[in-house]
């Protein structure tokens, strides 16, 4: 990375995710990464030795302090980050934060609070959005390809959470999570429903868990309306398998319907547009299959670094992606009371 980049960055965090952080930010050339920071030196070590970093800490507040960054990305667990941003704050650090931002709702906007109090600027990572069939899809609904939006299904099955030993592999805490499908998975597409479909005023929501040997949801059904009318319907389980070669890619399909047609996503991210009363034809676009579906995370850290530079808004800024967290709770909220449930957007 160049030496003259405008941006100095640090990041907190050197467990699996972290590798696609630390390879996105290799490429930025507007940032350089000085130092990493963990409780496990030789962890951090390794990535740092890997990927170039200079620095290497085990602890935060110190690394702030001698680093003295324009910001620092949180690749750490969610019960550290409302920590993490008020050490953040102190020293006026700019942050871009692993989803989830916390582990209760009420933390959430703690920490947004925390990042407001301190002047600082907060990113959510929420990467999904920033995937290229995805941002693909955003555009041509923009241009008016199904005319005035009907619905939208996402159909999502990851195969990785069947049998005794499901999760142990690679995410093992997946497995004692008391709120696991929705928390972990669906909030990406409640923030891309949104993303795609405008504000969602009302939820219907059956959660079910169908591995008994563990302890949170791992099967969702769940209609969100918008405020348009619309309505998004997102039908997940982690229990059944794929037929795609890596589920991990598109994390499922898509059917957009509109008054002039549909647009179809499949698996291995190949799009259709399908207009009414012609023959649907394949839609081409430029992506590469790298790093995480579809080097969404390059994607992500670019629109961070883009608009850090540039003083823009971040498209999944703490207010905005309270609104996503907010539905989140509705949808718990809605499985819990067999209701429609409103979500509740006022946190001041």
């Amino acid at each position: 990375m160049s030496g003259d980049a405008p941006l100095t960055g640090v990041v907190a965090g050197a467990g699996y995710f972290s590798q696609f952080h630390f390879d996105a930010w290799a490429r930025i050339p507007q940032v350089r990464i000085s130092a990493v920071c963990d409780p496990d030196r030789e962890r951090a070590a390794a990535v740092a030795g890997r990927f170039g970093v200079a620095n290497v800490y085990t602890d935060v507040e110190a690394m702030l302090a001698a680093e003295r960054p324009d910001f620092i990305d949180l690749v750490t667990p969610p019960s550290t980050h409302l920590e993490l941003m008020e050490t953040a704050g102190r020293h006026g650090v700019d942050v871009l934060c692993q989803k989830p931002l916390a582990p209760t709702f009420g933390e959430a906007v703690a920490l947004v609070r925390a990042a407001e109090a301190a002047g600082v600027r907060l990113m959510a990572h929420e990467n999904f959005r920033f995937q290229p069939w995805h941002g693909e899809l955003r555009r041509l609904i923009g241009e008016g390809a199904v005319g005035r939006l009907f619905s939208i299904h996402a159909r999502t099955r990851m195969g990785d959470g069947w049998g005794d030993d499901a999760y142990l592999a690679r995410q093992p805490y997946f497995r004692t999570m008391p709120r696991l499908l929705v928390f972990e998975t669906g909030v990406h597409f409640i923030d891309l429903f949104r993303h795609l479909g405008g504000e969602i005023v009302e939820v219907y929501a059956k959660l079910r868990r169908l591995n008994p040997a563990i302890a949170g949801e791992d099967c969702a059904l769940v209609v969100f309306t918008f405020e348009s009318g619309a309505v998004g319907v997102w039908d997940a389980n982690r229990y059944n398998e794929s037929l795609a070669a890596d589920p991990r890619l598109t994390f499922g399909q898509f059917l957009i319907e509109g008054e002039r047609g549909a647009l179809r996503l499949d698996e291995e991210g190949g799009l259709l547009v399908d207009p009414l009363g012609k023959a649907p034809r394949v839609h081409g676009y430029a992506f590469e299959d790298r790093a995480f579906a579809g080097d969404c995370v390059h994607r992500t850290l670019t629109h961070f670094a883009e608009r850090m530079i540039d003083g823009a808004a971040f498209a999944t800024d703490g207010r905005d992606y309270l609104r996503t967290l907010a539905v989140q709770e509705a949808v718990y909220a809605s499985a819990a009371t067999g209701a429609p449930v409103k979500p509740v957007y006022e946190t001041d």
